[in-house]
């Protein structure tokens, strides 16, 4: 896509707009191509699980690992930029990233799937995304030119995960599933070269400590909560007891957090992030945003190449619906804010999806053609288009130059917790199949919980972000 040109965004921070042009080019590829990974998968589940000689449930744990590696660690890399810098956090995730895509293209066996992409592409996502915010938060400083910023790393972001499918499909068909991976490793070269001139806004602090302890807290605490839901439909027993770990360690990390600032040292991350309402409401629409929209992916993709037998290719195609009404909402993030409220742009951005949801049940149901998903799948798109772009520039906006790392870390971190529980929820109900239909299940289920980020939403000030 052509990247919006970009009028201002340098004024807070010294760079000539030219500048910020040239850098939100590998900005918002950086987030297409971790968005893409995240999705891509999807429609190469037959095709891998036959290859590698194993199940569709050992490919969709290899996806919610990816996702759960993300999450778990997106707040220590956003951490580390300050005492390492932007750039080179960014540069040492995209090699990371490289190398587990190259280490998939060539996996033997599940294991190593797993390893490459997995764990290695998501370490490299959560050293590389962080970066990506913080350098578009400090160089776009007013709300317009933020959310034209925003707007294209969401559109690509949002497009990487919604074509995600077809992409994958076409590769997938015409040449293998690996060269899928090998597609991943060639954008991130792409990504390595236009990122390098990129100069750092602000400097690295080599001083600054790092809070090894509670980003260890934090990771186990995240982690089993996922896997808890993931055991859902397995055992019970091992669900309960994984869910609760999971809140101890979180209830730990939050106590260990408040002693380190009550004897004056550094956390890794700052209760005061908790105390703006409007940030905090923000996080919850973007962890719903992200949910639904790798839930619903996840959905259609199973149903369309399990129930209805498709290929890679149709069942990739029928996802260019939600892609285009993705695309075309997203590049109209600038014109939007100007007019509305950020408020109002995601209330809408919810409504349309939680509609498109219901047209997904009601016309799939009635129809035997799979295209009657195409309306549905189309207004889903354009919900998450419209509402994606200001629930990040409603968080990213709520705090100073000083703790954009701690931010950024956490706003990518509850998004990607999000894209993981999206997976993880999908998955476990469709597997419960329940009496209603298990892919009809999973999409109420998904429609419900968009209905609470439509909640969330407008409790948000009235006056956020207004023209």
């Amino acid at each position: 896509m052509t990247v919006p040109p970009t009028s201002t965004g340098a004024s807070g921070s010294g760079r000539a707009p030219s500048t910020a042009r040239q850098v939100l080019a590998p900005l918002a590829l950086a987030q297409f191509i971790c968005s893409f990974a995240g999705s891509n998968m999807n429609v190469m589940i037959n095709d891998i699980s036959e290859d590698l000689d194993t199940t569709v449930q050992g490919v969709q744990i290899a996806i919610t690992v990816f996702l759960l590696v993300m999450a778990a660690l997106m707040i220590p890399g956003g951490k580390l930029t300050d005492r390492y810098g932007r750039k080179r956090c960014l540069m040492a995730g995209l090699a990371v990233y490289g190398v587990g895509a190259l280490l998939s293209a060539a996996a033997p066996g599940l294991g190593v799937l797993i390893l490459g992409n997995s764990i290695l592409e998501g370490i490299g996502t959560a050293l590389l995304i962080p970066p990506v915010y913080i350098l578009a938060t400090l160089l776009f400083t007013e709300v317009v030119s933020r959310a034209r910023a925003f707007g294209a790393i969401m559109a690509l972001g949002g497009i990487g995960a919604a074509a995600g499918p077809l992409i994958g499909g076409l590769i997938s068909s015409a040449l293998s599933w690996r060269a899928a991976f090998v597609f991943q490793a060639l954008v991130i070269v792409v990504i390595i070269v236009l990122a390098r001139r990129i100069e750092d806004p602000l400097p690295p602090d080599p001083t600054r400590d790092f809070d090894t302890g509670g980003a260890v807290l934090s990771a186990v605490g995240l982690v089993c909560l996922v896997m808890g839901i993931l055991a859902a439909d397995d055992n019970a027993w091992l669900m309960a007891a994984l869910l609760l770990i999971g809140v101890l360690m979180l209830l730990w990390f939050f106590r260990w957090t408040r002693a380190k600032e009550r004897s004056g040292v550094e956390p890794l991350l700052s209760t005061s992030l908790f105390r703006d309402l409007t940030s905090n409401l923000g996080l919850v629409t973007q962890h719903t945003q992200w949910l639904v929209l790798m839930g619903v992916s996840f959905v259609v993709s199973a149903y369309l190449q399990v129930v209805r037998g498709y290929d890679a290719i149709r069942t990739g195609a029928i996802f260019t619906a939600a892609t285009a009404g993705l695309l075309v909402a997203s590049l109209g993030a600038e014109r939007l804010a100007k007019r509305y409220a950020q408020r109002s742009l995601i209330m809408v951005g919810f409504a349309l999806t939680v509609g498109g949801i219901g047209v997904l049940l009601g016309l799939a149901s009635g129809s035997p053609s799979p295209w009657a998903l195409v309306p549905g799948l189309l207004l889903v798109g354009l919900g998450l288009g419209v509402m994606l772009t200001p629930s990040v520039n409603v968080v990213q906006s709520s705090f100073p130059e000083e703790q954009q790392s701690e931010i950024s870390g956490l706003s990518r971190s509850v998004s990607n917790l999000g894209s993981a529980l999206g997976t993880a929820v999908a998955g476990t109900v469709i597997v419960a199949d329940p009496a209603v239909g298990a892919y009809a299940a999973a999409l109420i289920v998904l429609g419900v919980i968009g209905l609470g980020g439509f909640v969330a939403a407008a409790m948000l000030p009235r006056e956020t972000g207004s023209r």
